[in-house]
């Protein structure tokens, strides 16, 4: 890379980083790189000699990034790349249990900071073993549930196969409507989220400890983004029924296929008359235990998070309305359906 390019690409990072203190890093290389010396560069930006010599230094062994924040380019590295990689992969595949720390299921600063000493002999306060996991690409995230029981050859097949396969029916007229469906219960409190509030306080949600709530049928159109959604009493064959029904209704005309999970309302034997009747309409089934292959999930996410999260509704007839709002409104901008549900 020329010389030009090299200032080229720091004037860049320079325009795109928002810390003062990562700006005078690029700075001071690209001082250097027009032919300031050291001493002038220190005199201009008041740093030592020293620390515009350590970042120029260091520019020159590992271009832009062992200039960001999360490199310090003081001193030599603890770890080889190859022990560094170590880390990442066993805080991926591995629990604390499994090397050799009892009853330990999370990765903490401190167990990481132990299992590094023992592992390579080399000593890192809590404070270090977070800069080196930034730098890693870690971060500090919330877990999250996934279905021990699902099948990933199953569900490799509907995401490489079946759908694509489905979406391949659309483009050649087979399929004139491809819908995703689903079931939920929200209820009238539901999750408390973060949120801003005075510093030292927290928002109070006055609830009764009942558990009413709102239970939904709701199914997606692949292209258009457009949601159809019926409230009812109870989630059983018959309510199911009845939502096909309204769908059918819906897209009077073409070849419906309705994309969806495996329970046993989809399946019951009474919905057996009605759906051999039913020639436009064929269900397809996701992989079991597969939320995720289902965007109608997303929906409810969706929903909750603008609706009910951090809100207590006294009266049942609050949260239907309130719901069938949401979902009004979804309907006036289905692109922002398709781009955040769908894409």
């Amino acid at each position: 890379m020329s010389t030009q390019e090299k200032i080229q690409k720091l004037t860049v990072a320079m325009k795109q980083t928002d810390s003062t203190r990562q700006y005078e890093r690029y700075l001071a290389v690209r001082l250097h790189l027009t032919g300031r010396t050291y001493t002038e560069i220190a005199d201009i930006l008041g740093r030592t000699y020293q620390s515009i010599s350590t970042y120029c230094k260091c520019y020159e062994e590992g271009g832009l990034p062992a200039l960001e924040m999360g490199h310090s380019p003081g001193g030599p590295r603890k770890l080889t790349d190859e022990q560094e990689q170590e880390i990442a992969e066993t805080i991926v595949s591995k629990k604390p249990v499994d090397v050799g720390f009892d009853a330990r299921h999370t990765w903490t600063l401190a167990i990481l900071a132990s299992w590094i000493e023992r592992q390579f002999g080399q000593s890192f306060t809590e404070k270090g073993v977070s800069k080196l996991l930034k730098r890693l690409g870690f971060s500090y995230t919330k877990a999250t549930y996934t279905l021990a029981r699902a099948n990933s050859a199953e569900q490799n097949v509907f995401r490489e196969i079946t759908l694509p396969e489905l979406k391949e029916q659309i483009v050649h007229g087979e399929i004139d409507h491809l819908l995703f469906e689903d079931e939920s219960m929200i209820r009238a409190y539901l999750a408390l989220q973060y949120n801003w509030f005075p510093k030292g306080q927290q928002r109070k949600i006055p609830t009764y400890g009942r558990h009413e709530g709102a239970k939904l049928l709701a199914a997606i159109h692949y292209e258009t983004g457009k949601v159809t959604q019926q409230e009812v009493e109870q989630c059983d064959a018959a309510a199911f029924q009845c939502f096909l029904e309204q769908v059918l209704e819906e897209y009077a005309e073409g070849k419906i296929v309705m994309v969806l999970d495996d329970a046993r309302i989809h399946h019951a034997d009474r919905l057996q008359p009605f759906l051999r009747k039913q020639e436009r309409l064929t269900l397809v089934f996701l992989p079991k235990y597969s939320p995720e292959l289902n965007p109608v999930e997303g929906l409810w996410k969706w929903l909750k998070h603008d609706v009910v999260n951090n809100v207590f509704f006294s009266k049942f007839y609050h949260i239907r309305k309130h719901v069938t709002d949401f979902m009004k409104q979804i309907n006036l901008s289905p692109q922002r359906v398709i781009d955040r549900l769908l894409t």
